[in-house]
């Protein structure tokens, strides 16, 4: 499988490669931010 392949030491890194994996990993954490706020939005400021 893919997942369990070395990384091959030849290989060029590529920035275009990089950027994508930063941009993909502010979106994740932006999405896991935006789902806390909404929980803490409904759940404890509901009672207000």
């Amino acid at each position: 499988m893919y997942f369990f392949r070395k990384k091959d030491p030849n290989r060029p890194t590529s920035f275009n490669l990089k950027v994508m994996h930063t941009i993909n990993a502010i979106a994740i954490v932006m999405f896991i931010g935006g789902i806390i706020f909404y929980l803490l939005k409904t759940l404890v400021f509901k009672s207000r």
